[in-house]
């Protein structure tokens, strides 16, 4: 101790202070500790003697069942150091009425209960949904634990099923319109579901995240987490970059001047259903995401290989074709003038080459969104459709007709003349004296072309009615859009070399008939020989005998006239052989073009590209359409010829139907004494016949389901 401490003044004055100290010490402690609590009205333990043992229906009509109070677990809950009634102050005394308002919390969580007063399940509460969430519809009762406790209901894990106890009862999400049904089974699917539950990632979001917590509010409430103007602010909590480059897109723009128009975030990646980007699905979804706000774009881009080939690409296949964001940005959406864009033209170029390497600016002119009905901005493609829509209706037209006029013709004699016309029919496939028509080469082209075009079309028609479902059918069956596209290519490589070995045949024929070009006395071209043979009966080119023939055809059509005896060749096989030269030329350098769009696009603009699509379609279906309908009735479906004309298979032709049909070749050739050449002797064909017949209803058979199915198609895109 201090020696000035003995001082008497000294020690007075410390004694005064430790007084006051004392004093003011008490004063604070008074102040800051709580009263000593009185004695509740009712003890837990009153309470437990009724409740411990609790039985009733949870619900009117339903089996009662134990409700009661486990001690044990309240005594473990967040609130087991409280007293009965201090959550449920309605009770004054042990004995109280059976009805009762539920438990308080706002005592303890004035704030948590004054948002819960606000949100849509307080406000359904209070507008007398007895079936709205409740704090203990969330959170438990007696045994309510901390929310970050593992077996909390509302721990994290636990949320999910939680809400989904409402959320994904069908009866409640319809009795209540709650709109999203399943809403939590749907989560659970999701990327954001599959992160938290199975990848235990517990920075993934959970319902609480997106939608609030005691503050859940409608989506038409402004100030909720999910309403459209919040939506980009509530996703970027966790996606916080993304946000920034949302921000000033051209989407995030329209949102920011709060225009409803101005997708967000759960427009194009969904709410409870989002799923990897990176996934075929998704990018299979994404067109029809973007044509919500771009349907005119949606439409005409779904008319392009890309499109067609994105709603035919099974949902585990990545289509390998483009996408809206492929070529238009993720989130990084500008308009084509804004130098940051994609499809600017200073970086067009480098976005077309992510998927065609080594393109130039031509191939950049292609367009991708092309309405051929659009003659402003789009004069040529306009000009080439109308030009092939004017062609299909013509031709089809035409030979219409001519069909329908020639099939009335024969079954009126089929009935009527049955003496000549049936003894006919069956001479033609009992008579033994027979011919030859076809080489075993021209019947070798015949097979590549039959196959070849057969291929063309199951691979090909599908795109061009891509929105049936037997397209989608027979994509499922060839495997995917890749494989389609890839068989395709063979068929066609198949059609370009029977043309050349078929061309290439030609070359020593004329060859060989380079003397009757010539005057046999002057030895001089003869301008008379050289038609003769260009125009001479033996010679596919059309002539006038054609015209004179086919006028003569129509007078007996309508009883006007007799039966006209034709030569080797008819004026439909005429027609029907320059019709290939006309398809190779036109279907097959368009489909060119279309094969190796780069190759072209280095000499020729690319907006080529849509002209060639306008022109290979349209002529591939004309020539599916003319094909399964007009060659298949002059060659196969006639009475004459019902149910097929193996000619094509056996090179053969009988002695009684070329008197009844080319009986002027028949005459040529007895004139000139040159009959005997093409006789047949013997030959293999009864061994083959049925292997032939068998290949050729298979054939037939398939171009028919086909003709079918194109009309189908085509009826049904009229009814829309």
């Amino acid at each position: 101790m201090h020696p000035d401490f003995h001082v008497p003044w000294l020690r007075r004055i410390f004694c005064l202070g430790l007084v006051i100290a004392l004093m003011l010490g008490f004063g604070q402690a008074s102040a800051t500790e709580p009263a000593i609590k009185p004695a509740p009205a009712v003890l837990n333990k009153e309470c437990l003697e009724c409740h411990e043992a609790e039985f009733k229906a949870r619900k009117k009509g339903q089996p009662k069942e134990w409700v009661g109070v486990r001690p044990e677990n309240f005594a473990k809950s967040v609130h087991g150091k409280l007293n009965c009634v201090e959550c449920h102050d309605a009770i004054k005394e042990a004995e109280h009425p059976s009805k009762l308002p539920p438990a308080q919390c706002a005592s303890c969580h004035e704030k948590a209960a004054g948002q819960y007063t606000k949100s849509i399940h307080g406000m359904s509460h209070q507008m007398g949904a007895s079936e709205a969430a409740s704090c203990a519809s969330c959170h438990g009762t007696h045994d309510m634990v901390p929310v970050k406790q593992l077996d909390s209901p509302v721990f994290k894990f636990n949320l999910t099923k939680t809400c989904g106890t409402c959320h994904d009862d069908p009866k409640l999400t319809k009795d209540y319109r709650m709109g999203k049904t399943e809403a939590a089974g749907h989560y659970l699917d999701s990327i954001h579901g599959r992160a938290l539950i199975k990848m235990g990632l517990i920075v993934a979001p959970s319902c609480n995240d997106c939608h609030g917590v005691h503050d859940i509010k409608r989506s038409i409430d402004k100030d909720s987490h999910t309403n459209h103007a919040n939506i980009a602010a509530s996703c970027g909590k966790c996606h916080l970059g993304i946000e920034e480059i949302y921000n000033t897109s051209v989407h995030g723009q329209l949102l920011a001047k709060h225009d409803k128009k101005g997708p967000v975030c759960t427009d194009c990646h969904s709410s409870h259903d989002i799923e990897k980007p990176a996934t075929a699905h998704f990018k299979g979804l994404s067109d029809a995401s973007c044509g919500k706000c771009h349907e005119d774009r949606l439409k005409h881009y779904r008319e392009t290989y890309h499109g067609k080939a994105m709603a035919l690409g099974q949902p585990n296949i990545a289509p390998d074709v483009a996408a809206c964001y492929d070529c238009h940005g993720h989130h990084d959406v500008f308009p084509v003038s804004d130098p940051r864009s994609r499809l600017h033209k200073d970086k067009i170029v480098a976005t077309c080459a992510q998927c065609h390497p080594g393109v130039n600016a031509n191939f950049t002119q292609y367009a991708p969104h092309a309405n051929p009905l659009d003659k402003v901005n789009y004069p040529g493609l306009n000009k080439v459709f109308l030009f092939m829509t004017a062609l299909l209706i013509g031709v089809f037209s035409f030979f219409g007709l001519h069909t329908a006029f020639w099939l009335f013709r024969s079954v009126y004699l089929y009935l009527h003349d049955t003496k000549t016309f049936r003894a006919a029919k069956v001479s033609a496939h009992v008579d033994e004296d027979m011919f030859t028509r076809f080489t075993p080469f021209e019947r070798m082209l015949h097979l590549m072309m039959v196959t070849s075009f057969l291929t063309l079309v199951i691979t090909g028609m599908p795109l061009k009615f891509y929105y049936t479902d037997w397209a989608k059918v027979m994509f499922r069956l060839i495997g995917s859009p890749e494989v389609a596209r890839t068989l395709h290519h063979y068929a066609a490589v198949v059609t370009f070399a029977y043309f050349i070995l078929h061309v290439g045949s030609l070359i020593p024929v004329f060859w060989r008939q380079r003397h009757n070009l010539r005057n046999p006395i002057t030895g001089k071209f003869s301008l008379a020989r050289v038609w003769a043979t260009v125009f001479g009966p033996d010679s596919m080119v059309p002539s006038f005998q054609d015209w004179r023939d086919f006028i003569a055809h129509q007078k007996w059509f309508f009883g006007k006239g007799p039966k006209p005896h034709f030569d080797r060749w008819t004026y439909w096989e005429r027609f029907d052989y320059f019709a290939v030269f006309w398809g190779i030329a036109i279907i097959g350098f368009s489909g060119l073009i279309l094969w190796f769009p780069k190759f072209f696009t280095l000499f020729l603009p690319g907006w080529i590209i849509n002209i060639a699509m306008v022109v290979h379609s349209d002529e591939a279906l004309l020539a599916a359409g003319f094909i399964f309908s007009f060659h298949f009735f002059n060659t196969h479906f006639r009475i004459e010829k019902f149910p097929m004309d193996t000619v094509i298979f056996s090179g053969r032709i009988s002695k009684t139907e070329m008197l009844h049909e080319r009986k002027r070749w028949y005459d040529r050739l007895v004139a000139a004494g040159r009959l005997e050449i093409y006789r047949i002797k013997a030959d293999d064909w009864e061994g083959r016949k049925n292997i032939a017949k068998t290949m050729g209803f298979i054939f037939f058979g398939t171009g028919l389901i086909l003709l079918a199915l194109i009309i189908y198609a085509m009826v049904s895109r009229l009814g829309h």
